[in-house]
C-alpha cells in the first residue's frame, strides 16, 4: 500500500472514503498502468462523432481556447503567455477542474491580461501529448513568448486563487526590488511574512537561485536588494535570505554560502519559519499545517471563553519554541464549529477541555498526556517522551458487543481485535470502515453477502471494525474503506487487499489463499477515482474550503 501524504485536519482525523493505496501530491493525475489511457470500468466509449476537418481557426469554450495539432502554433504565436490543460473527456479530475479553469480564463480575458488559458483533448491529440510528455490527466503546461521549447510545468494549487497566483508570479516581477529603506519598510509593513534576499550581486548565481525559489513558493511575498544601506539597517553581513515576520521571534536568517544553493533547502526554511510557534487550527492555517514536513502535531484542546484555559497558552508557546521543527504545536477551540469531528476522532468532548493529545500523522498514531496538569514541565516531559519512544500510543476501543459473533460478519473492536484477527487457526478478512463513509455504505451489501457465503467455512472469518472508534497497534488505516487480510499461522502477517471491491473478486482472493489471481490484480481504478471525487467534495465542505486536493489523495497533504 502506497503511503499517503497530508489530510486537512478533519479529513485525516475522520478519514477519507477513498482507496487506501491511492496517493497524491498537490497535483493529482489519473494514470493507467505504464501511463496508458484509462477508460472507465463498466462503460463503453461513446460512438465517435463525425470528425470535422481541423483548421488553424481557434474556437473558445467558456473563454478557454480549444487547441489541436493544426492551430496549436497559431495560439502560441498570438499569445505571449499560454497555460494549456491536457485533458481527457472521461477523466473525473479533469471534469472537477473544468469550472475552476473556466472561471480563471474568464477573469484573465475580461481583465485584458496577456495570459490566456487553453485546453487540448490529449486522448485525441496524442502527438501533442507525446511531444510535451503528458503522462496523466489533467496536466497543465505553461508557454512563454510562443516558444514550444520554453515550457514550464504548472506546480500551483488547482483553485481559482492558486492558478491566478501562480500565473501572476510567472508573468510579473517575482520579487520586489528594494532600492532604499523606504521601499523595504513599505513592503515589510504591508505583509505579515516577507522573504528578502540580500545579495552583493543581483546577477550572480545565488540571486538567480533565489529567483527560482520565488517561482516555486508563490504563496509568499519576496523582496531582493543589493543596497549596502539595507544590509546595514537589517544587520546583514553577507549574502543571506532573511524571513521577516510580525510574530514570534520576528525574523529568521539563513546565510548563503559560496557552495551551490539547494532550492529545496531554501523552500523548507521558508515553510518552517513562516509557521507560528503556536498555530490555531482553522481554515486559514490548514494549508500551512499540512504542507509542513513536521509530522508530529501536539494539540491543545481548549475553551477560549474560559480565561483560565487561555492562560495555558503562554506555557504552551514557551515549550513550542524548544521543539521547533520537531513538533507542531496547535490549538483547537472546542467551541468552534470545526471542532466536532476532531473531538470525536480523539474520543473527546467539549467538557474534556483543557486536554492534550499528540498525533504522529505519518503513522496515524495518537498519544495522550497523563494527568490533568498542563504546564511547562508536563508538556516538555510528555513531548520529549513521545520523541524518545517512551510513551505508549493511546488506543481507542469500544466495548465488545454482546452479539459480536452472532452474524456472518463478525464485529470487531479494539478489545477483541487481536484475539480474533491473529487466531492462528483462522484466515480473517477485515473491513475497516467509517459510519459516515459513502463507499463503506455502498460496500455493506457486498460484505454481508461475502459473510453469508463463507459463514460455514471453519477457517475463514469475515469481519468489520469501525476504525473511527477503535485503534489497533501496528495496523495503520489511512482511508476508508480499508480492507486487510490476516492469514492463519504464528507469523501475524497482515496483507493489504487492493483488488476490486465485488463479491467475485473477494471470493477469488479468499479461495486463492489471500492472493489475487494475476488477471484480477489492478493498480488503480478510474471508476473509484470518480466516485471519490463526489465524496471528497462532501467532506471538504466541512473542512478546508480552498483545497487543491482531489480524492485520490487520501493524504496527510490535508490533516
Amino acid at each position: 500500500m502506497r503511503l499517503l501524504h497530508i489530510l486537512g485536519f478533519t479529513l485525516l482525523l475522520c478519514g477519507l472514503c477513498v482507496r487506501a493505496e491511492d496517493e497524491k501530491t498537490d497535483n493529482v493525475e489519473e494514470k493507467g498502468n505504464n501511463g496508458e489511457e484509462i477508460v472507465e470500468e463498466g462503460t463503453e466509449k461513446d460512438a465517435e462523432p463525425e470528425k470535422q476537418e481541423k483548421t488553424d481557426e481557434i474556437t473558445e469554450e467558456k473563454d478557454v481556447l480549444v487547441l489541436h495539432s493544426v492551430n496549436f502554433d497559431r495560439a502560441l504565436s498570438e499569445n505571449k503567455y499560454l497555460l494549456v490543460e491536457f485533458y481527457a473527456p472521461w477523466c473525473g479530475h479533469c471534469r472537477s477542474l473544468e469550472p475552476i479553469y473556466a472561471e480563471v480564463a474568464g477573469l484573465l480575458k475580461n481583465g485584458s491580461s496577456d495570459v490566456r488559458l487553453a485546453k487540448v483533448d490529449a486522448s485525441e491529440e496524442k502527438e501533442l501529448a507525446n511531444e510535451f510528455s503528458v503522462g496523466g490527466f489533467p496536466t497543465l503546461k505553461f508557454f512563454k513568448d510562443g516558444n514550444r521549447q520554453n515550457v514550464t510545468d504548472f506546480s500551483g494549487k488547482r483553485t481559482v486563487k492558486g492558478i491566478t497566483m501562480w500565473l501572476e508570479r510567472h508573468t510579473g516581477p517575482s520579487a520586489t526590488v528594494l532600492s532604499d529603506v523606504k521601499s523595504a519598510e513599505a513592503l515589510l509593513d504591508a505583509n505579515e511574512v516577507v522573504v528578502v534576499g540580500f545579495f552583493q550581486d543581483l546577477e550572480g548565481d545565488k540571486a538567480k537561485t533565489f529567483y527560482d525559489v520565488t517561482l516555486i513558493a508563490v504563496d509568499y511575498v519576496f523582496g531582493i536588494t543589493s543596497n549596502p544601506e539595507l544590509f546595514k539597517k537589517y544587520n546583514v553581513q553577507s549574502d543571506s535570505m532573511v524571513l521577516f515576520k510580525k510574530f514570534d521571534e520576528k525574523r529568521a536568517d539563513i546565510p548563503l554560502s559560496e557552495e551551490e544553493l539547494d532550492k529545496g533547502d531554501l523552500i523548507s526554511f521558508i515553510h518552517s519559519n513562516s509557521i507560528k510557534l503556536v498555530i490555531p487550527f482553522n481554515e486559514e492555517n490548514a494549508d500551512q499545517i499540512f504542507s509542513s514536513k513536521v509530522r508530529k502535531h501536539m494539540l491543545l484542546f481548549l475553551n477560549t471563553t474560559v480565561e483560565s484555559q487561555n492562560a495555558l497558552l503562554e506555557d504552551f508557546r514557551d515549550v513550542a519554541s524548544e521543539f521547533k521543527e520537531k513538533v507542531l504545536f496547535i490549538t483547537l477551540d472546542v467551541t468552534s464549529d470545526k471542532a466536532e469531528h476532531v473531538l470525536k476522532y480523539f474520543s473527546l468532548s467539549e467538557s474534556d477541555a483543557p486536554i492534550i493529545r499528540l498525533i504522529n500523522t505519518e503513522k496515524v498514531v495518537t498519544y495522550a498526556m497523563e494527568g490533568s496538569t498542563i504546564n511547562k514541565d508536563t508538556l516538555r516531559t510528555f513531548c520529549q517522551g513521545v520523541l524518545d519512544g517512551n510513551v505508549k500510543p493511546f488506543m481507542k476501543t469500544q466495548e465488545i458487543p454482546e452479539n459480536w459473533d452472532k452474524n456472518p460478519v463478525k464485529v470487531l473492536v479494539g478489545k477483541n481485535f487481536n484475539e480474533v484477527a491473529f487466531d492462528e487457526t483462522k484466515n480473517v478478512f477485515v473491513e475497516f470502515y467509517a459510519p459516515w463513509c459513502g463507499h463503506c455504505q455502498q460496500l455493506v451489501p457486498v460484505w454481508d453477502a461475502l459473510g453469508e457465503k463463507y459463514k460455514d467455512h471453519e477457517d475463514i472469518i469475515i469481519a468489520k471494525m469501525d476504525a473511527t472508534e477503535n485503534d489497533v497497534e501496528d495496523v495503520i488505516i489511512q482511508g476508508f474503506p480499508t480492507i486487510k487480510y490476516f492469514p492463519a499461522g504464528t507469523d501475524k502477517k497482515i496483507v493489504d487487499y487492493d483488488g476490486n471491491r465485488d463479491l467475485e473478486t473477494f471470493s477469488k482472493f479468499l479461495d486463492n489463499g489471500g492472493v489475487l489471481p494475476e488477471e484480477e490484480s489492478k493498480d488503480e481504478d478510474e471508476d473509484h477515482d470518480e466516485d471519490d471525487d463526489d465524496d471528497e467534495d462532501e467532506v471538504l465542505d466541512e473542512s478546508v474550503e480552498e483545497s487543491p486536493k482531489s480524492t485520490n489523495e487520501t493524504s496527510k497533504d490535508e490533516l
